[in-house]
């Protein structure tokens, strides 16, 4: 079974393009224009295992935040799109992610019953030019996107890149465990036979 899948999206503000493989080894390609948030794509993906293209094109000279929210949009359909019916995956995933000063917990459930809850200090600096309350819009869009309900908590954590750091690391490794397929799993993880 190959899950993988390849996703393009052009509005006036932005050009994406997104190519996933979720059973990959962590190979990231990423180039949004935004340094910062390469990075936290970068990091996301090699804890997560996952592989993943991103190319794209915004109006980064009037913000970040098309950018970054397109983004996220076209990750959470390509994941959403490589899992198909979601037959036989986990679900589930969970991650306790530390990053010198700053510790990151995150829930996963590929329900298909979008939330967010996100708890992460307000009151960060901007690392370079990257305003931190960005990552709550881009977790926001990939979690609906995506079909997935994600609890975003911050214990604890100064320095603001080292929070975001520990947040993209912890989604990634938790992903990584709900989308794992169980062998002994034969149609969906749900009372109800659908997700």
């Amino acid at each position: 079974m190959t899950r993988t899948c390849r996703i393009e999206r052009k509005t006036s503000e932005t050009q994406i393009r997104v190519e996933l493989d979720l059973d990959g080894q962590g190979a990231a390609d990423i180039n949004t224009g935004i340094a910062f948030f390469d990075h936290m794509l970068t990091l996301f993906c090699v804890h997560g295992g996952f592989d993943l293209e991103v190319l794209a094109n915004g109006d980064l000279d009037v913000d970040y935040h098309h950018t970054v929210e397109d983004v996220a949009l076209v990750l959470g359909e390509a994941v959403s799109t490589a899992l198909d019916n979601r037959f036989g995956i986990r679900r589930y995933g969970f991650a306790v992610t530390p990053m010198d000063d700053a510790l990151a917990e995150v829930a996963i459930d590929l329900s298909n019953r979008p939330f967010l809850v996100y708890h992460v200090p307000t009151a960060l600096e901007s690392p370079g030019r990257f305003d931190p309350g960005l990552a709550k819009e881009f977790f926001r869009a990939f979690a609906v996107k995506g079909g997935m309900n994600l609890h975003i908590n911050v214990k604890y954590g100064a320095n603001e890149h080292h929070v975001l750091e520990a947040v993209y690391k912890s989604v990634g490794r938790a992903l990584k465990q709900a989308v794992l397929v169980d062998a002994d799993r034969n149609g969906v993880r749900s009372s109800k036979g659908i997700l």
